[in-house]
């Protein structure tokens, strides 16, 4: 919690401006329980109605005074609450697109959602109670108990003998509900995690009937959450009940002996009316006090969550020394490259070298888990090998600041990923500015202009989330424009043909060469079509390299090779 606190830093200001019209209004509270009881002592028992009127009227006007600025207070704690919850998600945010993949996936989408959104607000809440209830309930608390022991010190002995009794219920409460509340948030992330994959793999379920299979899977996660949720507010719910029989008993308590006091006359009864306020007020006082012990440790929960995010230090950082060519060529290298990721027995890859060039065409095949493309994800460095080093002209790309390699490749993913917005901007999305003929060009060499121009409105088209609202091999040409429209020196192409026809496959390729003459362009793919003409085919087996040469050099001499041409020889002779 105490991490997340420098948080509040930029509303010192807004804080201390809160907290002396707190204190000011708290102060003009504890004062009319005194001016009550000078009225019914000085004015209604001697009928001095002048003064009843004087005293009512200061009194009618702190009223007010402490209304307005109880108001004021509010309102700042509040935007104090909501700019801290503001400033926390942005740091969250940013923190973790600076994670490697490895440390995202250390998490989980589903988890990081719950801890930038509900976490979050539980902090937030807490955060505004801070200044609401949990600063106010403390001055209220110690104010009212010094007056009450001005008022009769013998009285206020009902109070010594309550007090540790409270915290006696407050404590046995909060020992059995607080591990409850760091439970309930790992039960969030559960029920977060299965609905977010029911919602993206809706097509799966329904095609392999697993609706039902899938409901049962909600509904259990669904009644573990509500089953622990109603064991918490089970062990809570004791609290007020407990603490509005204490404060029963403690009114009555001072009723009694209040009158045997007044009785013998050692107190007025002005002075047991305002005790009795001061009693109200100090139970009062203690009741927020009881409901932040019920916040705190389920905000506590929450906040050692996000602090788990923002304390873990990103494995990908830029050096300190930030090489980089004025002009970057595109020339790779990979220099006995190892690579594993984190708790696998064997690397995915294994001391891989090799050299691809500007103006060439490097093409990976293998079969599947061979590690295509996990070698093309180490060159934007979304992981960092193990061992080895890559180089793009000549520099260990560790040594190059990540925006600056970045901006240089146009990589496409295997799985295309659309953004909401339109196709004008997902094209876009790696470039400042796209003028509309470079917009038509990426997506002419991409061979999309033809299914763009047929909807309704062209470029301006809506892409729906994830792209759902277009096939496999439209999303493919989109996501191949995207990288177009950068004009980058490196392309990665990672199985991006897969979804394309053979014509479309070997048009687009076609145009690609035309556009892509100076670029060095890496090639992963499953299709022999795609990579046989090639300047360079690398086959890869289980993480290593097996052979690398032109076709005809890999037909004559890598068994690898010749099994994967013979698997797909007759498909493409029909095609």
């Amino acid at each position: 919690m105490t991490l997340l606190l420098r948080y509040l830093k930029p509303y010192k200001k807004s804080i201390a401006a809160l907290l002396i019209l707190m204190f000011g209004g708290i102060m003009l509270e504890l004062y009319l329980p005194t001016l009550m009881a000078n009225m019914v002592d000085f004015g209604i028992a001697k009928e001095d109605m002048d003064y009843v009127y004087q005293t009512g009227g200061w009194m009618l006007f702190c009223s007010i005074f402490a209304v307005a600025l109880t108001v004021g207070v509010n309102y700042l704690s509040s935007g104090v609450a909501h700019g801290f919850g503001k400033d926390l998600r942005r740091s969250l945010f940013v923190q973790v697109q600076k994670f490697s993949l490895q440390q995202f996936e250390r998490f989980g989408p589903a988890s990081l959602m719950t801890r930038t959104t509900n976490d979050i607000r539980q902090v937030q809440d807490l955060v505004n109670a801070l200044f609401g209830m949990m600063t106010r309930a403390p001055i209220m608390l110690l104010g009212g108990i010094l007056l009450a022991f001005y008022r009769d010190s013998m009285l206020s002995l009902v109070f010594i003998a309550v007090l540790p009794v409270l915290a006696g219920i407050i404590f046995l409460i909060m020992r059995k509900a607080v591990p409850l509340f760091g439970l309930l948030q790992l039960k969030t992330d559960r029920l977060n995690l299965i609905i977010r994959e029911k919602l993206s793999g809706i097509r799966v379920i329904r095609a392999f009937n697993r609706t039902e299979y899938e409901n049962g899977r909600f509904n259990q996660a669904n009644e573990d959450y509500r089953d622990t949720g109603i064991k918490v507010n089970k062990i809570t719910a004791y609290l007020f009940p407990a603490m509005s029989m204490v404060m029963s008993v403690t009114n009555v308590s001072i009723v009694w002996f209040g009158g045997i006091r007044i009785d013998q006359g050692h107190m007025q009864i002005g002075n047991l009316m305002a005790f009795l306020q001061y009693a109200m007020m100090i139970m009062v006082a203690l009741i927020m006090l009881s409901m932040m012990f019920v916040m705190i440790p389920r905000a506590q929960a929450s906040a050692n969550r996000i602090a788990d995010v923002l304390r873990l230090e990103p494995t990908i950082a830029d050096a300190g020394s930030n090489k980089l060519a004025t002009e970057i060529k595109g020339r790779i290298e990979f220099a006995e490259v190892t690579f594993r990721y984190p708790g696998a027995a064997n690397p995915a890859l294994r001391s891989v070298s090799f050299q691809a060039g500007p103006g060439e065409t490097t093409a990976i095949i293998g079969s599947t888990g061979s590690g295509k493309t996990t070698l093309l994800q180490l060159i934007p460095r979304l992981y960092d090998v193990e061992s080895g080093a890559i180089l793009i002209d000549g520099v260990d790309i560790r040594d190059m600041p990540q925006r600056s390699l970045r901006s240089r490749i146009g990589y496409v993913t295997q799985k295309a990923s659309l953004f909401r917005g339109t196709i004008a901007d997902n094209v876009a999305f790696g470039r400042d500015q796209l003028a509309p003929d470079q917009l038509e060009e990426a997506l002419r060499i991409a061979q999309a202009l033809d299914f763009v121009r047929s909807k309704e409105k062209g470029a301006d088209e809506e892409v729906a989330q994830g792209g759902a609202n277009f096939s496999g091999g439209q999303k493919q040409r989109l996501s191949i424009a995207r990288a177009l429209a950068r004009k980058p020196a490196i392309y990665l192409f990672d199985d991006s043909f897969s979804a394309l026809d053979y014509k479309t496959d070997a048009e687009l390729r076609k145009a690609l060469k035309q556009v892509t003459g100076d670029a060095t362009i890496l090639i992963v793919a499953q299709r022999v079509s795609t990579v046989k003409d090639a300047d360079r085919i690398i086959v890869l087996h289980e993480g290593a390299i097996s052979g690398i040469g032109s076709h005809e050099e890999l037909l004559s001499s890598n068994n690898i090779y010749r099994e994967i041409v013979a698997s797909q020889l007759t498909e493409e002779e029909s095609a």
